[in-house]
């Protein structure tokens, strides 16, 4: 069965023109109706900050997980402390995994990007556990709602492609199908 699985990773609750006032179409986006648009797929996934996870919350359906994307490396910022080391996700659906299947964590280690053009741009590992997270197979449909640098979609196409190259390793009868 394919799946419709969606992320979204908007400005954050207050932050779009702070960071992103260079796109003319920037502005601040209703979480409620993202959130209900959301609903709209089988699995999705949503970056927020931990300032608003409260807020955010509140508008998601109670089934929802939370998973950590922990910073080891993360920018320090002048009289921050504190400093900002982790981002929630809020999780919905997806496909369940099998007890044969490895079991994901609810968190992810791994530091941020740098240089490379906006601001919270996603590394690979945080966007491979996104679709982890979600039980995602190489068929299933993924929609990047705020693509930004294009840097989810791309980890996408390229997880996708290796998890199909992992199939037909193990099941070579399958490539010949």
């Amino acid at each position: 069965m394919i799946l419709r699985i969606a992320y979204a990773d908007p400005p954050y609750i207050g932050q779009a023109r702070k960071h992103y006032s260079h796109d003319p179409k920037c502005s601040e986006v209703d979480h409620r109706k993202l959130i209900e648009q959301l609903s709209a797929y089988d699995g999705w996934a949503l970056s927020c900050n931990s300032t608003t996870l409260k807020l955010i919350l509140a508008m998601c359906p109670s089934d929802v997980r939370i998973g950590a994307w922990v910073k080891p490396f993360c920018s320090f910022k002048p009289n921050v402390n504190p400093a900002y080391a982790w981002e929630p996700v809020i999780f919905m659906g997806g496909r369940r995994r099998t007890s044969d299947e490895t079991t994901v964590r609810d968190w992810v280690i791994h530091g941020i990007t740098l240089n490379k053009g906006l601001s919270g741009v996603k590394p690979f590992r945080f966007c491979e556990w996104i679709f982890e997270f979600l039980g995602m197979k190489p068929d299933d449909e993924f929609y990047d709602l705020f693509p930004g640098s294009g840097a989810v979609s791309m980890a996408w196409k390229s997880w996708s492609q290796e998890q199909i190259r992992m199939r037909e390793q193990i099941t070579p009868e399958l490539a010949l199908e």
